[in-house]
């Protein structure tokens, strides 16, 4: 993370991980609102955005959305938080016959896996969930599709509810995307949803591996904000 001289703002975003080895996971969970906040408050989570996948239309919008469904795109550092563990906590958090076919396949429980490897790590968590006497989830399980992001008004949704947040936001990032992009606002959007406190995300920034000066200088933003 780059702080410029006067003004105080980010240059460029750099993902606040232990490792540059990111992984990606897509799955969806009915309106995409809530999952991106549940899983960007997570240690390990780096990005979060929101868009539609699953489909086959061309470009999708939240207005014509063809045969896509709402999803959550993540970014994580498997060093801090694995594949296997995002799994137990996607099922652990919604009940796929719930939200099956309600309004067409704009809300599905849907799983995405990139490689062999993450497809052999649902089937184990689905299979324990079995032996636990847990109903086989209702799940597609799909190899990675095209993903198309959401407007810029449904991305950290919760966290743009809160327009003193914000405001200070913009005076560390340069654009709204790096905002959007930000760890730090992943982190806060779980806030204003209510998933996760003030004191987890102090102690978060205080083992963020940036200078001294620039962590004290967030956790005093981050503390200032009215929520």
């Amino acid at each position: 993370m780059k702080i410029s001289g006067k003004t105080g703002r980010i240059k460029s975003f750099q993902s606040i991980s232990l490792s540059s080895e990111l992984q990606q996971a897509v799955l969806g969970m009915g309106c995409f609102w809530s999952p991106e906040a549940l899983f960007g408050q997570l240690p390990g989570v780096i990005r979060t955005c929101v868009g539609y996948a699953g489909g086959t239309s061309e470009s999708p919008t939240y207005r014509d959305m063809g045969d896509h469904t709402e999803t959550v795109q993540l970014a994580f550092d498997p060093h801090i938080i694995s594949f296997e563990e995002l799994v137990e906590i996607f099922w652990n958090s919604h009940n796929p016959l719930n939200i099956n076919d309600y309004k067409g396949k704009q809300y599905r429980s849907l799983l995405f896996y990139s490689d062999e490897h993450q497809l052999e790590m649902i089937h184990q968590v689905s299979q324990r969930r079995i032996e636990r006497g847990e109903v086989e989830p209702a799940t597609d399980i799909m190899p990675i599709s095209p993903f198309y992001l959401a407007e810029d008004r449904h991305q950290k949704y919760y966290l743009k509810r809160f327009p003193d947040a914000m405001r200070k936001l913009r005076h560390l990032f340069m654009t709204e995307k790096e905002i959007q992009n930000a760890t730090l606002a992943a982190r806060l959007n779980g806030l204003a949803k209510g998933y996760t406190n003030m004191a987890r995300i102090v102690s978060e920034l205080e083992n963020w591996t940036i200078r001294r000066d620039d962590q004290q200088r967030l956790i005093e933003l981050v503390k200032s904000m009215k929520w």
